[in-house]
């Protein structure tokens, strides 16, 4: 059966089948341009947990989407598909999290002291677990890209993006990112952790030249190292700080002005990257590392509306931190995440 075959034969107005694809659609890898890539990992976490459990949770939730996109009415018929997070790395990632957690526990303690060689090797195992998983990931995008697809990433935690940015730096050259978060994720090898999630991006402007711009909105939480590495390198690094755009807000300013502002920084190809706690965290309220403040739903689908309109090309994006609670019958966290994944999937793609 053809793409279009597969098009005609399906009801979009019909309620999604338990055994469908993302969002309830049929489409099969071959068939769909945007294949997401679920990246079921959290070795680094270093609060609340369960990031590792939101693919499985968003796919479940995808089926309650309705398919008409307000802005993009056939963004479906793109063809939509979920790849498989293999079962080796699904371990490796289980037993990097039991021992980074070990760890982290550990730092400032008696144990550390009385333990130092031992929790030696255990850093070293966790950084060497998390060094394969930015090679699987780079690997991964790599086998569909090359396949003419668009590739969006399904986090687990935000280290996830690296090897996939690696990437774009070799297809592309020059790129920036856009980045939604309430925390700058410039911290140098945070707990010892060269590759945690709360460096991701100091890893990334420091290891990847090609990155020209870091547009980063929504941060409202940090250290002063951040602060200092975002300041020391504002060639690269803009930072709108929520805060400040809520003061200009308040003063009469308007939220489309802003966005102007935010992708006027943004070169022609750019990467999104959204931590979901960079959204108000009454969106997301089983994030790892909720902040109050953060974006409503409709200031994130407006900006990245505008980034499309500017005619700028959505190289790829990402998806972190959706976190389903345990006691989140109603899958808030989760239904919010297919949301945001829906809209990211109809933005994707060259302009």
């Amino acid at each position: 059966m053809t793409k279009d075959d597969t098009i005609a034969a399906f009801d979009p107005n019909a309620a999604a089948q338990t055994d469908a694809g993302l969002f309830g659609l049929p489409f099969t890898a071959d068939q769909a341009d945007v294949i997401i890539v679920p990246v079921a990992w959290e070795a680094t976490v270093s609060y609340g947990s369960g990031a590792s459990n939101a693919p499985a949770a968003i796919m479940q939730a995808s089926t309650q989407v309705d398919l008409h996109h307000h802005d993009y009415p056939d963004a479906w018929k793109r063809g939509l598909y979920l790849d498989k997070f293999p079962a080796d790395m699904a371990a490796l990632a289980r037993r990097a999290h039991v021992l980074a957690q070990r760890h982290s526990a550990a730092i400032g303690t008696n144990d550390e002291l009385q333990s130092g060689a031992r929790l030696s090797r255990t850093l070293a195992e966790v950084n060497a677990a998390c060094a394969r998983m930015n090679k699987w990931v780079y690997q991964r995008c790599a086998y569909w890209k090359n396949r003419g697809k668009t590739v969006g990433l399904l986090g687990g935690d935000h280290s996830i993006p690296l090897g996939y940015l690696k990437l774009h730096a070799e297809q592309y050259g020059r790129f920036g990112i856009l980045h939604v978060d309430a925390h700058h994720d410039l911290r140098v090898a945070y707990e010892g952790f060269t590759w945690s999630h709360a460096s991701i991006f100091y890893n990334a402007v420091s290891q990847i030249p090609a990155i020209t711009r870091l547009v980063q909105v929504g941060i409202r939480d940090y250290c002063n190292q951040e602060f200092d590495y975002a300041r020391s390198n504002a060639d690269r690094i803009g930072v709108f700080y929520e805060r400040d755009v809520r003061k200009r807000l308040y003063r009469g300013g308007t939220w489309h002005d802003v966005c102007r502002d935010m992708i006027s920084k943004l070169p022609k190809n750019v990467h999104i990257s959204v931590d979901i706690d960079g959204l108000d965290p009454g969106l997301c309220p089983h994030t790892g590392t909720p902040v109050p403040g953060g974006l409503a739903f409709e200031e994130l689908v407006y900006l990245l509306d505008e980034l499309k309109g500017s005619g700028r090309s959505i190289i790829g994006f990402d998806l972190c931190e959706v976190a389903p609670g345990p006691t989140d019958t109603n899958g808030w966290d989760a239904n919010v995440g297919a949301r945001v994944l829906f809209h990211l999937c109809a933005l994707a793609g060259p302009t």
